[in-house]
């Protein structure tokens, strides 16, 4: 059975890493931080439909009887594959078949790396 995982709003699916001193790309984290556990780092792995706008748009006109309501979003900036430095304290820890992974507000993420593939 296959499951879909759907993150609301400025929701960010992010699978931890181990505990480490120093990222991927060589930045390094300061001792204290890490004791104090404030920050976590890791991938995002799905993220929300983004920040939603004040009035839905509607389609249709209204006397016809046929109108239908979509709820616009500012997308997020981050994307899934992002490395993500992130504050602990508002994420939420959850597991899902059987791996550890933090939902964590969009606002909360301090620090996004992105590889970008070299052009040709």
């Amino acid at each position: 059975m296959s499951r879909e995982v759907i993150l609301i709003g400025d929701k960010v699916l992010i699978k931890p890493e181990e505990e480490n001193n120093k990222t991927p790309s060589g930045l390094f984290l300061p001792q204290g931080v890490q004791q104090k556990e404030e920050v976590m780092c890791g991938y995002v792995v799905n993220t929300g439909p983004g920040y939603p706008l004040g009035e839905a748009a509607t389609e249709g006109e209204p006397w016809s009887g046929r109108t239908r309501t979509e709820l616009r979003y500012v997308p997020l900036q981050a994307q899934k594959g992002d490395y993500a430095i992130f504050l602990k304290a508002p994420a939420v820890e959850v597991e899902i078949d059987g791996n550890k992974y933090q939902i964590v507000p969009h606002g909360a993420i301090l620090l996004l790396i992105r590889d970008h593939m070299p052009l040709p």
